[in-house]
């Protein structure tokens, strides 16, 4: 693999891991800032608990995108395939919800679903490549 590649790598998952970190935390301990911030308290579910679930797996996933930083890509590889298809579900619901009219503020959509959908992107692009790389070079 070159160095360079596996650099570009690897701070993508720094990055990944820092944005849902912070968004764990955050979503977890102070949703109700968030809603109150995007001045849609009404939305906020009558039992904080389904969104704190949320905050935690953000969190947790925000953690294995760390240890994929960490790491070694190509052993990581199912790590990074987990880490995609957590991408790929929040983007695709976020545009769903988009498409049908059915979403709490256009910043989730905006914000937090192109995010996705740039790191969903991008995490294909290494887990190609390391598989790729993996064939060539067993």
């Amino acid at each position: 693999m070159k160095a360079s590649r596996v650099s570009f790598y690897k701070g993508l998952f720094l990055i990944a891991a820092i944005y849902d970190i912070s968004l764990g935390i955050i979503f977890t301990f102070f949703h109700g800032f968030v809603f109150e911030l995007f001045q849609i308290p009404e939305k906020k579910p009558e039992f904080g608990g389904y969104v704190s679930l949320i905050g935690a797996f953000l969190f947790v996933i925000g953690v294995a995108y760390y240890l994929i930083y960490r790491g070694d890509l190509r052993k990581n590889r199912d790590l990074i395939m987990v880490g995609t298809l957590y991408k790929l579900s929040y983007s695709s619901l976020a545009f769903y919800f988009l498409a049908i009219g059915n979403y709490p503020h256009i910043i989730f959509i905006a914000l937090f679903g192109v995010c996705d959908l740039i790191f969903f992107v991008l995490m294909m692009e290494c887990l190609i490549y390391t598989i790729k790389t993996a064939q060539n070079n067993p």
